[in-house]
């Protein structure tokens, strides 16, 4: 199993203590789509943020490519980052006085083997805006070059949060269609986090969380492709 997680449990405060995952745990098999769904406050976003080590559980363990990355030190959790999660997130955070290529190149100089930024343009359909900025992108645009920027580094794994969180119909589905083609493409294991519960069509496994735990997982042999999705 590429992603294995078992018994996380994460708290936050000091006096009043609030626990937000409670002994949760899920498996996604490598070049697979994975969603996570569940309402606000159900924890998804902390798990995502400890799978992708920017976070620290309290307990359990998490491994990713038979790395048990729970066990990693602060150091070795840098790297992890660096060299094997690429992260998307609901607003693009791209560098505003950059262009599209520039804003991609950043990311590719700290990659130890990245792919070339023109070949990961043009898998983006973005092509010939390497140089326009990205107020002279539409938001469908500029989240394209936010997958684009997570992918020249060729990560073992793409975290996405809520990446269609800020777009319409139709520009949702072209993004979401866009990785699910990283994923069968590129080979890139994918896990997302979302409100949205349409979008669970599209993946191979989904993961409903409620008040801390996985409370139902459930796998597709035939995913949807995403320009099918309606919401």
């Amino acid at each position: 199993m590429f992603l294995a997680v078992s018994g996380l449990q994460k708290s936050y405060g000091t006096g009043i203590v609030t626990p937000v995952l409670r002994g949760t745990g899920l498996e996604l098999a490598r070049q697979r789509i994975g969603v996570i769904l569940g309402p606000s406050g159900s924890g998804k976003s902390t798990l995502m943020n400890i799978i992708g080590g920017i976070d620290r559980a309290d307990g359990g363990t998490v491994e990713v490519d038979g790395e048990r990355i729970s066990d990693l030190t602060d150091d070795q959790l840098l790297e992890y980052r660096r060299a094997s999660v690429g992260f998307i997130f609901q607003f693009y955070n791209l560098v505003p006085n950059l262009t599209a290529g520039e804003n991609i190149e950043v990311v590719s100089n700290i990659s130890e083997k990245p792919l070339k930024i023109d070949d990961v343009l043009s898998a983006v359909g973005l092509a010939d805006k390497k140089n326009r900025f990205p107020l002279e992108l539409s938001g469908g645009e500029q989240q394209r070059v936010a997958i684009a920027r997570a992918i020249v580094k060729s990560p073992r794994l793409l975290l996405c949060d809520e990446p269609t969180g800020a777009l319409d119909l139709e520009t949702s589905r072209g993004v979401l269609a866009l990785l699910q083609r990283v994923n069968a493409e590129f080979g890139t294991t994918i896990l997302m986090i979302t409100h949205n519960a349409a979008i669970a069509d599209m993946a191979h496994s989904v993961y409903r969380m409620r008040d801390g735990q996985v409370e139902e997982a459930t796998h597709h042999d035939q995913p949807v492709p995403a320009e099918r999705i309606q919401w």
